[in-house]
């Protein structure tokens, strides 16, 4: 279907959505009927099973087959409005998202706490005639409706949905918060002193954001300016590492941490409510904390699990770290900073930045050019062709898309099958798009009702420097980072081989095993020949010097140890905020995360820092009481990355099987079995974490 017919049913619950026919309008018209039919749907489900339990006539095609469906039509048509509603952000989708929300949120609970549907999945499982996968499926989903209230009594239930819908009502009121305070606040820079330091390719994108914010006309001259200083991600980071205007950087520096946490957009009761609200249901389904819930469905299983990792990490980490800010005092002290002043957290990033460039001879800035996203692109899919024995083209045009910059591809197989397909939203657009980086599922692998193979398709979302006018996206090495990141997250979701989408790609995987193949794609990056294949000056053509990957590979381990606190200083603060917090008394969520940031900061927060009211991981994301994610599955990517460095990265056949093994396993297997036993399958033993301490340089 070409993208200028109109489609008669907007909520078609499958293929690609038709995006821009996706209005605000259309969506408050037309999402009620799909609603309506899926709450009709849901009856005759339950009618259906009444009968077949009666007639003990269950199997697990008369009882999952029509879950899927249902399940599947209301993650595809809210996906859709979720996915919008993150990278197409308007007043009028916010407002539409909001009315709908606490319809699919019951509607959510009513599948949940559905007592037919929860005895027939029983049944099915204590008959125990089933595969391991599906026997697997089947505890996921009877432990989701536990979670969901189904035991709970009527009174109990109650309260129960009223907290899900009001968390649901607060996530968003976060999320909208964070993207409103970021937006709201901006600085009209005139004089060139403000600027002294800055990169060429940084007073482009502030020139051009001055010339649209004030809406002038004509060409934009970088030189001149004037210039927009915002806490857009792009324009913040490379502010704070280059602009010799220390007082600025206080400036902006204070606006980042304490954003949405004053006026109209303030989180900082919305946290304390989630917290509390948090307590209240992990409590009325039986456990003592938010984080006890959480646990029991994820690998590290309890609390004392996680905090003994953590520990294990903070404790070098911490050391590593107050003598890389010593030594960084020295430096600036030597380099002109005031000789009777201590470096304020406004200043570390600009004297890393120098440290930097004396110490490793390393220019960040400077290699940009040599990382057009078209060529980091290019050599990433070399990559997985070489590791996973895949084909990534691209196919603008074939699919709708919610913005012009959106890069649309299909993945092949050997056989020269498409297997899969994605978007890439690669560029920051601050006024419509929440910031950070993140993968999400569009189709799920599956096979319909009427026996048609459906292909997995992904979102693969960053925020990374977009074009100018004269230049493409040159990217930082850290913006390379994430893509890679990310893509490992979409690799998992698009070469899984399970036609079960219950346990195909990401999901029924435990939350804190999912970063692990994003997290081994980042290891590629240091890799010499993969990274010697992608970066290529994108005006000469040079290739990037062996001793500039030399000098990359030093600054993996520079600052390590300030860079794993801070990740350290996040998980610990999330898991103890979310866990019994009756040893914090009548502490709030800011002064807890302060008397933890004693052990797990070096330098301590400054009074405006709230950075808790845009800690959207764990307050509008999935992250609440699993931040440590990123770091326990650390552990596993890096030991996984290990087995390939064991083989000899320049042993291509090696690499080559041992890929296609890591295809096989952790690729392939999803949430079919245990991630510990599929780890098991690819690396032949449990997981070890000297891999990642030698990673880490501590």
């Amino acid at each position: 279907m070409t993208a200028d017919v109109v489609d008669k049913v907007l909520f078609k619950c499958k293929g690609l959505p038709n995006f821009n026919q996706f209005t605000p309008q259309r969506i408050e018209k037309e999402f009620p009927v799909l609603l309506e039919k899926l709450n009709s749907d849901f009856n005759d489900i339950e009618a259906e099973f009444s009968s077949l339990i009666n007639n003990e006539d269950l199997d697990w095609v008369k009882v999952m087959n029509p879950l899927n469906k249902i399940n599947e039509e209301l993650r595809w048509s809210w996906g859709v409005i979720s996915h919008l509603n993150s990278v197409k952000n308007s007043e009028q989708l916010r407002n539409v998202y909001a009315k709908f929300l606490p319809n699919v949120i019951n509607l959510g609970n009513k599948f949940g706490q559905s007592k037919i549907i929860y005895k027939a999945l029983k049944i099915l499982r204590e008959a125990n005639n089933l595969d391991l996968t599906r026997n697997r499926i089947l505890d996921k989903e009877i432990i989701d409706m536990e979670h969901s209230g189904i035991s709970l009594n009527e009174s109990d239930q109650k309260e129960y949905n009223a907290i899900s819908e009001r968390l649901g009502e607060l996530s968003t009121k976060f999320s909208n918060n964070v993207l409103d305070a970021t937006n709201k606040w901006f600085l009209i820079l005139e004089n060139k002193s403000q600027i002294k330091g800055l990169p060429e390719r940084v007073l482009e994108l502030m020139a051009l954001s001055a010339q649209k914010h004030l809406k002038k006309e004509g060409n934009v001259d970088s030189k001149v300016g004037p210039w927009k200083l915002s806490l857009d991600i792009p324009t913040y980071t490379a502010f704070m590492s280059y602009a010799e205007d220390s007082s600025l950087r206080e400036k902006l520096y204070k606006a980042f941490v304490s954003r949405a946490s004053n006026g109209n957009e303030n989180n900082n009761q919305i946290i304390e409510e989630i917290l509390t609200l948090r307590t209240k249901q992990s409590k009325l389904l039986g456990y003592e904390s938010w984080a006890e819930l959480s646990l029991s469905t994820k690998m590290a299983s309890k609390t004392d699990n996680v905090e003994k990792l953590l520990e294990e990490l903070r404790e070098p980490s911490f050391k590593a770290a107050e003598l890389e800010l010593e030594n960084l005092n020295n430096f600036a002290h030597k380099n002109g900073f005031n000789a009777d002043k201590q470096l304020q957290p406004w200043d570390i990033s600009y004297w890393s930045e120098l440290l930097r460039k004396e110490k490793l001879n390393l220019d960040q800035e400077a290699l940009r050019p040599w990382f057009p996203l078209e060529d980091v692109l290019k050599g990433l899919f070399r990559l997985c062709e070489k590791l996973f024995d895949i084909k990534v083209l691209e196919a603008n045009g074939e699919a709708p898309v919610w913005n012009e910059d959106v890069l649309f591809f299909n993945i092949f197989n050997n056989s020269n099958n498409k297997i899969a397909s994605f978007y890439l939203d690669p560029f920051s657009r601050p006024e419509s798009k929440r910031g950070g980086a993140w993968m999400d599922e569009c189709l799920n692998k599956n096979i319909d009702s009427e026996g048609n193979h459906i292909v997995p398709v992904a979102y693969l979302v960053c925020n990374q420097t977009p074009p100018s006018k004269n230049k493409p996206s040159l990217m930082s090495f850290e913006e390379v980072q994430t893509l890679f990141h990310e893509f490992g997250h979409g690799l998992q979701h698009m070469l899984t081989t399970i036609d079960l989408p219950q346990a195909a790609g990401i999901n029924n995987v435990e939350w804190d095993a999912v970063e692990l193949p994003s997290q081994f794609m980042e290891n590629w990056c240091f890799d010499k020949k993969t990274l010697l294949n992608i970066a290529k000056h994108y005006e000469t053509g040079e290739k990037l010097h062996e001793e500039d990957y030399e000098k990359l590979c030093a600054n993996r381990t520079f600052n390590c140890g300030m860079s794993t606190l801070r990740q350290l200083h996040f998980a610990i603060t999330d898991l103890r905020l979310h866990s019994n917090l009756s040893s914090y008394q009548e502490l709030n969520s800011d002064e807890i995360r302060r008397d933890i940031s004693k052990n797990t900061t070096i330098l301590p927060p400054i009074k405006e820092d709230k950075f808790l009211c845009c800690f959207s991981h764990i307050f509008a994301g999935g992250y609440s009481a699993g931040y440590y994610s990123y770091k326990w599955a650390e552990v596993l990517s890096a030991d996984a990355f290990s087995m390939f460095e064991e083989a000899g990265l320049e042993n291509d056949q090696k690499i080559k099987d041992i890929g296609k093994k890591f295809k096989e396993t952790i690729l392939s297997l999803g949430g079919s079995l245990p991630p510990l036993e599929i780890f098991k399958l690819f690396r032949g033993r449990e997981p070890k974490t000297e891999p990642l301490i030698r990673h880490l340089g501590l």
